[in-house]
């Protein structure tokens, strides 16, 4: 199906523009964007495995998973809940 590639290509785009991000240490997404934006992704992948769209999911799963890294590492509210030795590790992997 060609929808099943033009959903692939979509996926491409977003987490091209997305990975930056992740890299950049000043960044910060609320957590009110990335959760749900993860969650949307891996079930989007999940329902599109299961319509037998595999390229589709496995364009979307990749999304929401990039998504919880965000939510993860650029996450200020995040940040402020977690120990300080979880957030200087945090500091070393973000480098």
């Amino acid at each position: 199906m060609w929808q099943d590639l033009v959903f692939l290509a979509g996926s491409v785009f977003s987490v091209l523009f997305l990975a930056p991000t992740l890299t950049d240490h000043t960044a910060r997404v609320p957590l009110g964007t990335s959760l749900p934006s993860a969650a949307l992704g891996v079930v989007y992948g999940a329902s599109f495995y299961s319509m037998g769209m595999a390229f589709s999911a496995s364009g979307s799963f990749p999304t929401g998973v990039l998504w919880a890294g965000i939510a993860a590492l650029r996450s200020p509210s995040l940040a402020s809940l977690v120990p300080d030795g979880v957030s200087e590790v945090r500091a070393r992997l973000s480098d």
